[in-house]
Order: C-alpha cells, then structure tokens, then sequence
C-alpha cells in the first residue's frame, strides 16, 4: 500500500507541474518570442512518476509591425491556446484522480484501525 501511496504522490507532483507549466504557457501567450515549455512524464524505476520540463524550440509566427523605422517582422510566441487548454484540463483531472486514490487509501487506513479496536 506504502507503494500505492508514493505512486500517488509523485503522480501529484508531476501534475502540479504540468499544470505550473500550462499557466507560464498561457501567462505568456502574449509575449513576443515566448517560445512555450513543456512537461514531458515518465515512469521512476522504482515506480511512480517523474515530470521533466523542457523549452520547445518552435519558433512562433513571424507578423509584421509597424516601426518608426517601418515595419519590421517580429516573432510572436509559440503558445497556442488551442492546445494548452485541453491539455490543462487533462492534467487537472489526472490530480485530481490521483487526490482521490491517496483520500482512499486514507480511508481504507482509518476503516483497518476501526476494525482492530
């Protein structure tokens, strides 16, 4: 059981981060030449999860803006909308469920002591 609840814990962790990340993502959106982060997850050899942030380097699109000196091409930020929502509220259910799994295990460790009173 110890085992489920380390799982659950780290699960928590990686998602907080990949929720951080989509928040800095969205916070940005705006800026130009935001290149957006990333949270890439994988397995812990002893199990659980780790959570690995990373720059993607896509370069946003190119506008042109007008300058003093005319207009000049910037380049906006790399972070669509259109992926960092769903994938927010993905990551906000997989928290949620992994909340739930260690309310469980509490639960299921307060019926055991009930029970041996």
């Amino acid at each position: 059981m110890i085992s489920g609840v380390q799982a659950a814990l780290t699960s928590l962790q990686a998602f907080a981060t990949k929720l951080d990340n989509n928040g800095n993502n969205i916070a940005n959106m705006s800026t130009d030449g935001f290149r957006r982060g990333r949270v890439l997850l994988a397995e812990r050899p002893g199990g659980g999860v780790s959570a690995v942030a990373e720059r993607v380097d896509q370069p946003g699109p190119l506008v042109a803006t007008p300058t003093a000196a005319g207009y000049e091409l910037v380049e906006q930020s790399s972070v669509d909308l259109g992926e960092e929502i769903p994938d927010m509220m993905l990551s906000a259910r997989a928290y949620e469920a992994n909340l739930k799994t260690l309310q469980a295990g509490e639960e299921m460790g307060r019926t055991l002591l009930d029970i041996r009173r």
